[in-house]
């Protein structure tokens, strides 16, 4: 039996009012109970103070019925609004969604040709459209937008990257122009819903240089504008825009220096929005206006906090390691995997948070014709070792960084686990590990509150927990958390095996003051006396 946990992280950042020390205590929970026949999928979508949507995929093992979403609604203590059930077409597969402030959008896809359906949920009423159409080309999808009444669809063809716009007005379909080269790879698609515009991040590499590239469109797919950021000394990863305004937009990611997902630290570029009128060419069509801005490269070993997960042996060593290179005029070459989150606007300009991660791996050996044995080597998950937070202002200028060790931390589907609730400069940092919240308060470079855990396998007296697992965390409204997973419960004194359920818990920040002075990272003399779930598979 095979049961998976989706966080809806396609949805808006929760910035929530919060004090500098903050208690966690669960207060409403929810249990869904589990089918021991189906393949069950959950998807959780926190929906601020208008509740939260829950979608259980359901397949059952046993039978040819089609594949089902049951969609249910509540509110923000857990009560349900409404529920509304869509059985998807047997030659449909869900592929991909994406959220509104309005709507909850499904891709679903036929296989192997180009017909594909959008579902659209009203998140208010549970009412449900659907829209049917047929791609340009065939291609295997791996992002998936709206912006209005356009779905926006990026993927491949042939090796080439395609992104295709869907209209649900007329069902018809069209390639955006500039895309479909060679040695191009799609890296990000976002949408500007204020200015209604779709950005196409992609990166390339040309004998050895790498290029990242910003492509602009109007609405209806029109090449406004594409800015290139060369390659020649460091490569770009990833890529984050937050608008500043009309005129200006902050481009925020990971870079590397050799054309690898390693990262050897973050850049930071202003990118202005205006579009000024396009030149005309001979034949009449308008001219694409390309420019490259001025970009900031912060190194790993800039930032006072980054290498503060280590243990404080660990710890030392490395920074007289780096210190010795920095002397020698070395640099030094780092090489972790960021999984950067969406950029988290404040009154100085942002917040950059980004967890590290790397694949964990398992190897097994079986027999083999003779006396040989034949081994093998697969992946089953990520684990994680810490976050880090930068803050910068509305020129791009590093204004303070921070970091927070997760050890210990593992999923099986890579998405992120932190999360972040704000109050002016107070930070409050927090993420489930085997049933329990791990948080920390922070302001800016300093620690005001150092890490601690909460419980959440609190339930009836006579209740407890076998197990917990797959746990998720999702930052909600007003000082609240959203916890889910899947739980076994046992109850005393019953011969009954244990109940499997899928739980959701609304988590209370308890509001206190700070009862002792800051401490600061960054200020430290001797850093060695510091202190420094997706799916689930059966």
């Amino acid at each position: 039996m095979i049961r998976r946990l989706a966080i809806g992280l396609w949805c808006w950042m929760v910035v929530a009012v919060v004090p500098a020390l903050a208690q966690f205590e669960p207060s409403v929970r929810l249990e869904l109970p589990i089918s021991q026949n189906s393949e069950d999928v959950f998807d959780v979508t926190p929906l601020g103070d208008r509740g939260v949507l829950v979608n259980v995929r359901q397949g059952d093992y046993y039978s040819s019925a089609p594949t089902k979403f049951l969609f249910k609604r509540y509110d923000t203590n857990l009560k349900q609004l409404w529920t509304a059930e869509y059985k998807i077409e047997s030659y449909y597969e869900p592929v991909r969604s994406c959220r509104t402030e309005h709507y909850l959008y499904w891709l679903m896809k036929e296989d192997e040709n180009e017909k594909i359906s959008v579902l659209r949920l009203n998140l208010e009423d549970g009412s449900m459209e659907s829209f049917k159409g047929d791609l340009v080309t065939p291609m295997e999808i791996f992002h998936f937008k709206v912006l209005d009444n356009i779905a926006y669809l990026g993927g491949y063809y042939r090796s080439r990257p395609v992104v295709v716009s869907f209209s649900f007005f007329d069902l018809t379909s069209k390639v955006l122009p500039g895309l479909y080269t060679n040695h191009i790879q799609l890296n990000n698609i976002e949408v500007d819903e204020y200015r209604r515009l779709v950005h196409v991040m992609t990166d390339a590499t040309h004998q050895r240089n790498c290029e990242f590239t910003v492509r602009t469109y109007s609405y209806e797919g029109k090449l406004l504008r594409t800015v290139n950021l060369d390659g020649n000394e460091h490569s770009l990863i990833s890529g984050k825009l937050l608008p500043l305004n009309d005129e200006e937009s902050l481009l925020v990611g990971n870079y590397s220096n050799d054309c690898t997902p390693y990262s050897q630290g973050v850049y930071i570029s202003r990118i202005r929005n205006a579009v000024a009128p396009l030149d005309v060419d001979k034949e009449g069509n308008n001219m694409v206006v390309t420019t490259t801005e001025e970009t900031r490269y912060i190194d790993f070993s800039e930032l006072q906090n980054f290498f503060n997960y280590m243990k404080p042996k660990r710890q030392q060593k490395m920074l007289e390691r780096l210190a010795r290179r920095k002397d020698q005029g070395k640099d030094t070459k780092f090489r972790y995997r960021l999984l950067v989150h969406d950029l988290i606007p404040t009154e100085e300009g942002l917040m950059l948070v980004a967890e590290v991660y790397y694949p964990q791996y398992r190897g097994s050996s079986y027999p083999f014709i003779g006396s040989t044995r034949s081994f093998d080597r697969y992946q089953e998950g990520y684990r994680y070792t810490h976050a880090f937070m930068c803050g910068f202002d509305k020129k791009g200028r590093l204004l303070w960084d921070n970091s927070l060790p997760i050890p210990d931390l593992t999923s099986y589907d890579l998405h992120p686990m932190v999360q972040v609730l704000r109050t002016g400069n107070a930070t409050v940092l927090a993420y489930p590990h085997e049933g329990e919240i791990n948080s920390e308060v922070i302001e800016g470079g300093k620690v005001v509150r150092e890490r601690e855990k909460y419980s959440l396998k609190k339930l009836a007296e006579n209740e407890k927990v076998v197990y917990s697992e797959n746990d998720q965390l999702e930052a909600w409204y007003d000082g609240h958390f959203l916890a889910c997973g899947f739980q076994k419960i046992s109850t005393d004194r019953s011969l009954a095996p244990p109940r499997e359920v899928f739980y959701i818990n609304k988590v209370t920040c308890n509001l206190s003051e700070p009862n002792h002075n800051p401490s600061s990272r960054s200020e430290a003399p001797d850093k060695t006396t510091q202190k420094t779930s997706g799916s689930k598979q059966r």
